[in-house]
C-alpha cells in the first residue's frame, strides 16, 4: 500500500517577500520561459483568472523527465505571501505520483530579504520508490527562485 510522504526545502533571497512571490510563484507561468527556456517551453492559465481555483500549465522541454504539469490552485494569501496547490496532471501523476501539492510561503527577513519555505506533500502509486527525485526537486525550486531572484535584482522596478 502507498504512503504519503513530503519534504520541505528553504531557500534564503536577497529580495523582499513580496516581489520575489509575485514572480516565483504567482506569475511564473509569464517569467519561466524567458528565464529559464531550457526548461520551460511554455507556461500558460488554463482556467480561472489566478485566484483559487485557477489552473495553469507549464510545457517543459526534453531537459525534464516528464513534458507537461498542470497545477491547480487550492489557496492563496497574497498578503501573507503564501498559497497551496495540487498537480493535477502530468509531473508522473498516474505514473508514479497518486496525489502531490505544494506549500509555499515567502517570509520576510531581516534587512528586505527573505525566506521562501516549501512544504511538498506526495502519495506514491504502489510499487513506486523514491531515488534521487527529493533532491532533484529541491534544485529545481532553488532555481525557479534563483531565477526570479536574479531577474529582480536586474529590474528593480519590476513586481513592486
Amino acid at each position: 500500500m502507498a504512503s504519503t510522504n513530503s519534504w520541505t526545502h528553504e531557500i534564503e533571497s536577497s529580495v523582499a517577500a513580496p516581489r520575489l512571490f509575485r514572480a516565483g510563484v504567482m506569475d511564473w507561468h509569464t517569467l519561466a520561459p524567458k528565464l529559464a527556456p531550457h526548461i520551460v517551453a511554455s507556461a500558460h492559465p488554463v482556467e480561472g483568472e489566478g485566484g483559487i481555483g485557477s489552473v495553469r500549465q507549464f510545457n517543459f522541454t526534453s531537459a525534464m523527465p516528464f513534458s507537461i504539469m498542470k497545477e491547480r490552485l487550492e489557496f492563496l494569501d497574497a498578503g501573507k505571501c503564501e498559497c497551496k496547490s495540487t498537480l493535477i496532471e502530468g509531473g508522473g501523476i498516474g505514473s508514479a505520483i497518486e496525489t502531490a501539492t505544494s506549500h509555499i510561503k515567502v517570509e520576510p527577513a531581516a534587512n528586505g530579504r527573505s525566506v521562501v519555505k516549501v512544504d511538498s506533500t506526495y502519495k506514491l502509486l504502489p510499487g513506486v520508490e523514491v531515488n534521487d527525485e527529493i533532491t532533484k526537486a529541491k534544485e529545481s525550486v532553488t532555481a525557479i527562485f534563483k531565477a526570479a531572484e536574479a531577474y529582480l535584482i536586474a529590474n528593480p522596478d519590476a513586481y513592486n
